[in-house]
């Protein structure tokens, strides 16, 4: 049986993986923790947890993901999303331990016309990229085997901070909004994702880091997920298109940043639902 470590429990993928240990996964026993309940950023105390607990994975959904604040606050980052992930990888290689470690589309530069390949030259534009960048440097370079780097895009859950319900009770609020047209990438239903890191899990056999792309199939602008998050949930709010240029921002955002998701799909037979599909049930869930 696999004793699998969630780290992030509170988050968006975190509660993803918290609700589906809920249904039948017997060969699993979960261990779900939050930045209250276990420090990663303290080497000692998160070795004495795996051992005492006899983890053999660790899924690592703890992040500095506040984009714009990250701006202000580049140490903090850095520290969640890259001296963490350090002290993940090199227990997760002491220990012969597995390892899911979520990463991000902003490590790109948003300059290309096609969908990002894992092997595609990375170049973050604001600080959140750097800091996940950095931590996926640092797996690389301690090389644990069994371990995947998994970034995702776009990320939105019925539960925690997203676009989908930023968007829904600006729409309480107002009777109109403006949202950029000029960002092109998939948004991302945290409960897939979460589905597909269980699947993964039975396979996870490799001789050190890989990297997989992960976001539901088909493209949009965020003024596109906006314009169907409001028709899906039957609202009235009129979305009206901006432009990056119009809509500031503290971080710079990539112009686009579509993941190419054939690798995942292929290697563990994975079937990627669509975002206007997915976007569907979550919303029927928040309603």
């Amino acid at each position: 049986m696999e004793t699998i470590l969630v780290t992030g429990s509170g988050g968006q993928l975190g509660l993803s993986l918290v609700n589906l240990e809920k249904e039948e996964y017997p060969q699993f026993k979960f261990l779900f923790t939050n930045k209250h309940t276990l420090n990663i950023l303290d080497f000692e105390e998160l070795e004495k947890y795996i051992v005492k607990n006899k983890v053999t994975l660790i899924i690592n959904c703890a992040a500095y993901t506040n984009v714009d604040k990250a701006e202000d606050e580049e140490e903090l980052a850095y520290k969640i999303n890259c001296l963490a992930v350090q002290n993940i990888g090199q227990l997760t290689k002491k220990h012969q331990l597995k390892l899911i470690h979520i990463s991000t589309d902003y490590v790109f530069d948003g300059t290309s016309e096609f969908p990002y390949k894992e092997i595609a030259i990375t170049n973050p534009q604001n600080k959140y990229g750097h800091s996940k960048l950095e931590g996926e440097k640092e797996l690389l370079k301690i090389n644990p085997p069994n371990t995947l780097i998994i970034r995702t895009s776009w990320l939105y859950a019925p539960h925690g901070k997203n676009f989908v319900k930023t968007i829904l009770k600006l729409c309480e609020e107002k009777d109109g909004i403006s949202v950029v047209n000029d960002q092109i990438g998939s948004p991302t239903y945290a409960v897939d994702l979460a589905s597909a890191i269980l699947k993964i899990i039975p396979f996870l056999q490799t001789e050190g880091v890989q990297i997989f792309h992960y976001a539901n199939s088909g493209k949009c602008s965020w003024y596109q997920f906006a314009k169907e998050i409001i028709k899906i949930s039957n609202r009235t709010c009129k979305i009206e298109p901006t432009t990056s240029q119009q809509f500031k921002t503290k971080a710079k955002r990539p112009k686009f940043s579509l993941l190419n998701t054939e690798k995942i799909q292929q290697t563990f037979d994975i079937k990627i639902p669509y975002w206007e599909t997915s976007l569907k049930k979550c919303i029927n869930l928040i309603n």
